[in-house]
């Protein structure tokens, strides 16, 4: 026989033998996320699906939306919850214009994030499902910001919450605590993003009885077949159709650009802002101050948009004093101390140093010091009978979102009788 036709027959055995059986597409097994090359691995066939975003830099593409597209890493599912789930998306077709127009801020470094960290970027459309990228939303839980971050949590992972500041409406520190946390729950649950995924929304404990049930019982373990609050069985599906909105280019997401467009800056000291019209901004991009313009017992960072920076360098130079009028002032009596002051007024010596920019503890009888509580009237509004939150917001001239904030109110509707907390900024 020819030696040409040898290597023929020779090479058509080896291809014969190479070849892989197509899997089924109804398996509801979840992927296996690969951190360097950004594909998935399908844990049934074992075939390892390249990504896309192998051809085209992601980062060099116009459109935020389209970036996350390009590395998506989750193998496309059939299963009906998660088609029902894409037939609701594609009934509201107006749905992805608020949340555009709400992660606008905020996507390209929540993106970054998930890329630094090298994690898969379906984790980057978390706080779609979450919150629709609403920063001041609450939960009846008590969950809070984009990321809806319950208080355990997030001072678990060292947010701050108190009167002043509340950490998981802060856009930086909440996406830091729920990668972290993701991070360790996908430790936890061996490296299944599903089950990782279901726990940040319901508990680790519940996922990991779910899970021990069903193998005591000769059950599969994956995501689909777990007995799971109605909540949490929707919660990865929702997940799973907007990655696949996207994928597919099913529906239309209105462009983001594909660049930052904030600047997170150092913020040493509190404060306490002057002039309100100017840095108007700041309370929708620093939504965790709760009584704005104080910028008070917060992070060490604060977020300005770009086009803002040198101005707020420029205006932080100068260190304007505090609008005294705003705030309840203080005179110093013999034997005071800074730390008799501040406990008299369940305040901190810090507070009280940092809004009375002293550079020391020292302090002299006969001097005034602005103390960091508002000279406003606090009252105790009664909800009443065609009462909503628009109408008494308009009423006290607040804003909702205030009023939410002040009475962690999960949602708008109110019970007549609810007493609510009210601050009426001084005049």
């Amino acid at each position: 026989m020819p030696l040409i036709y040898l290597f023929v027959i020779l090479a058509a055995f080896i291809l014969t033998g190479c070849a892989k059986t197509v899997p089924d597409e109804s398996h509801t097994q979840e992927p296996e996320f690969n951190h360097t090359s950004r594909t998935i691995m399908d844990k049934t066939s074992n075939e390892v699906i390249p990504s896309k975003a192998a051809f085209i830099d992601p980062t060099q593409v116009d459109d935020v939306w389209q970036r996350i597209a390009l590395q998506l890493s989750f193998a496309p599912s059939q299963h009906p919850s998660v088609q029902k789930r894409v037939q609701w998306y594609l009934q509201h077709p107006n749905y992805m214009d608020e949340i555009s127009k709400r992660a606008g801020p905020f996507l390209h470094y929540i993106v970054s994030e998930v890329e630094r960290r090298e994690l898969p970027i379906e984790l980057a459309l978390m706080p779609l499902i979450e919150s629709d990228f609403d920063t001041s939303a609450y939960s009846h839980k008590h969950a809070s910001g984009l990321w809806q971050l319950t208080p355990l949590i997030a001072k678990h992972y060292g947010i701050k919450i108190g009167p002043w500041y509340d950490g998981r409406q802060d856009v930086i520190d909440a996406t830091n605590a729920a990668l972290d946390f993701l991070s360790y729950l996908h430790k936890r649950f061996d490296g299944n993003w599903y089950h990782a995924i279901a726990a940040y929304n319901t508990g680790e404990g519940r996922v990991a009885r779910a899970i021990r049930n069903n193998l005591k019982q000769g059950k599969s373990s994956d995501f689909f077949s777990l007995k799971l609050p109605k909540q949490t069985r929707h919660y990865v599906p929702k997940l799973l159709a907007a990655a696949t909105l996207l994928q597919q280019k099913k529906m239309k997401f209105p462009r983001i650009a594909n660049k930052a467009v904030i600047d997170i800056l150092l913020l040493e000291n509190g404060v306490i802002l002057n002039d309100l019209l100017t840095w108007q901004s700041l309370e929708k991009l620093n939504p965790g101050y709760t009584r704005f313009p104080a910028l008070l017992d917060g992070p060490t960072h604060i977020v300005i948009e770009k086009k803002h920076t040198s101005q707020w360098h420029s205006y932080i130079a100068q260190q304007p004093n505090m609008p005294s009028n705003q705030w309840q002032q203080y005179t110093i009596q013999p034997g005071d101390s800074l730390s008799v002051i501040a406990q008299r007024h369940s305040l901190t010596v810090a507070q009280l140093t940092t809004f009375n920019q002293l550079k020391s503890t020292r302090i002299r009888a006969g001097k005034t010091l602005l103390l960091p509580l508002l000279a406003d009237k606090k009252i105790d509004y009664s909800v009443k009978s065609g009462d909503s939150l628009w109408r008494i917001a308009r009423t006290f001239n607040v804003t909702v979102s205030k009023l939410k904030q002040w009475n962690n109110l999960s949602k708008e509707t109110l019970q007549i009788g609810k007493q609510l907390t009210v601050f009426l900024a001084p005049l």
